[in-house]
């Protein structure tokens, strides 16, 4: 499980992409809190900031001619089986969403992309 880098959203191959979401769905809703090595650092912040992650993402899958279940856009929403929030507060969004989506994490995702043979420009 990984949260790619903000700035590479838009050059994701669809697989990834979908992947993205899916991903993001588990960690908002009964993957909370459970401990992954690559994606730990999401859990020292509000779920908030991976509602707007999770916005980005559809944003370019909609861009992409996809359509996410509109429920997402529900910043309470943790899916079908999880228990929504009362009223998560907003906060501002912050450029990158995630201080840990500095340089060294975007080469880290571009090698890993590499490995897998997809290659970005």
């Amino acid at each position: 499980m990984r949260l790619w880098h903000e700035a590479l959203i838009t050059k994701l191959p669809r697989q990834q992409l979908l992947g993205q979401h899916r991903e993001i769905a588990a960690l908002r809703g009964n993957g909370w809190g459970k401990k992954h090595a690559t994606v730990d650092y999401v859990f020292l912040y509000s779920p908030y900031k991976l509602y707007q992650f999770h916005i980005l993402v559809m944003g370019e899958m909609k861009k992409r001619g996809y359509q996410p279940d509109i429920a997402w856009y529900d910043k309470d929403y943790r899916g079908k089986s999880c228990v929504p929030y009362k009223n998560l507060s907003k906060e501002e969004k912050t450029k990158p969403i995630y201080p840990e989506h500095d340089e060294r994490y975007l080469q880290e995702c571009i090698d890993n992309l590499v490995e897998k043979g997809i290659f970005i420009s």
